[in-house]
């Protein structure tokens, strides 16, 4: 026992300093993340922190106007407190819940037929076929094009004496009021943003090892098996991503409609259209409101999505798709 004793201070000792360099290696990386990251965080406090901030301050003043103590036309925007907020959900409550609905069903209807039709576009141009890139280019042409030039091609296209009416017999005013208006933006915005998701989704189906598809088919699974069991829970990740993206791009839909419909239309007016049009006519408090409840409406869709349907935009984890039968295992599964 006597023996043994002083050895053991040693060899705590011992291990006492790769534990220091194992802690100065770590807030080297620390510091090396940061300062790797700091230019990204700047450029998003400039973008986003600071109009957003500029928006929440300009919703807590009124428009210029007569002030009734003295009779003269005030020169500086009044504090108003809370009033644009509370004039929203009084005067105003039936011109934005119109809008509010109206954002909320373009946005999941588009996202929805954007995402079937995007991961069609994905698997058709994952196909090893002669021609294949020609096809790619072609799905990605309407990506390219900006979406003003969409819209007033749409807006042609949907004309009362356009290619839509020649097509369909009919004679229907598309660019007029009603749900023949919101059937022409969610087609046009379809056609337009389908591709981005095919695109994600096709990043995501390239790094999928092949022999878990020559394994399945030795197992002598169907293509819809394979489909559903293979390539839908590897290809999730980057599928949660691009559907995540189009959403909260969908909610701040206006220019599409804009143009292609018009201003003040009431089938269509989404709330981007509807604070731009209170910036139009000078109401930039009103307007700031407006801004500020479509940012919480954006915010909260965003943290539902990822709490709830599990997009993952950081890395893997455990709450992941389960491993079917021909899905490769983590390598510590493997030793195990």
């Amino acid at each position: 026992m006597t023996q043994n004793s002083p050895a053991r201070p040693r060899a705590a000792a011992s291990f006492a300093p790769p534990r220091r360099r194992r802690r100065r290696a770590t807030s080297g990386s620390a510091r090396l993340a940061a300062l790797l990251v700091s230019p990204t965080l700047l450029v998003l406090t400039v973008v986003v922190l600071y109009p957003t901030i500029v928006a929440l301050k300009d919703s807590l003043f009124g428009t210029p106007g007569l002030d009734p103590k003295t009779g003269f036309v005030r020169d500086t925007d009044p504090f108003v407190g809370a009033e644009n907020y509370t004039a929203i959900f009084g005067d105003a409550a039936d011109r934005f819940w119109n809008a509010f609905w109206n954002t909320t069903f373009l946005t999941f209807t588009t996202v929805a037929l954007e995402t079937v039709i995007g991961v069609a576009m994905a698997l058709i141009m994952h196909r090893a076929f002669q021609g294949r890139a020609l096809v790619r280019a072609s799905i990605l042409v309407p990506w390219a094009i900006p979406t003003a030039v969409s819209g007033l091609l749409w807006r042609w296209i949907f004309n009362s004496d356009g290619i839509a009416n020649t097509l369909t017999g009919q004679h229907v005013l598309w660019t007029t009021e009603g749900f023949h208006a919101q059937v022409a933006v969610i087609i046009a915005d379809v056609w337009k943003t389908a591709p981005f998701i095919g695109l994600l989704v096709l990043a995501g189906l390239q790094v999928i090892n092949k022999e878990v598809y020559e394994a399945a088919r030795m197992d002598g699974a169907s293509p819809l098996r394979q489909f559903w069991h293979i390539t839908l829970p590897l290809v999730k990740p980057a599928l949660m991503v691009a559907v995540l993206f189009r959403t909260l791009d969908a909610l701040r839909m206006f220019d599409l409609p804009y143009i292609l419909i018009g201003a003040q239309k009431t089938s269509v007016e989404t709330l981007s259209m509807l604070a731009q049009d209170e910036a139009a006519n000078v109401r930039f408090g009103p307007a700031a409101a407006y801004a500020v409840i479509l940012f919480l409406y954006v915010f909260l869709i965003a943290l539902a999505f990822v709490r709830l349907l599990g997009a993952n935009v950081v890395g893997d984890d455990e709450s992941g798709p389960k491993r079917g039968r021909w899905l490769p295992r983590r390598r510590t599964e493997v030793a195990a």
